[in-house]
């Protein structure tokens, strides 16, 4: 549902219906672990449609415990050390 951190690509139909399906699905009843290189803020240019990007935002943000990471990726990090060798 994206093309990296620079480039997203908009989601189509099928991919936002899966995805607010899943949410809805575990929504208060299990842990639901989301990782994006993308902030949240740019999501609804991504999910493409204000009311999906509305309500999977809503099951995703509601009760979350947010954590943004912030520094040097670690690949930059290992590529460095991995050149010095």
């Amino acid at each position: 549902m994206g093309g990296g951190p620079r480039s997203p690509v908009a989601a189509d139909a099928q991919a936002r219906h899966d995805l607010l399906e899943i949410l809805e699905e575990r929504y208060g009843r299990r842990s639901t672990i989301v990782t994006s290189q993308l902030p949240v803020e740019a999501w609804h240019v991504v999910i493409n449609d204000p009311t999906y990007a509305d309500a999977i935002l809503d099951r995703l943000v509601h009760n979350a415990h947010r954590l943004n990471l912030t520094g040097d990726s670690l690949r930059k990090t290992r590529t460095k050390t991995t050149e010095k060798a």
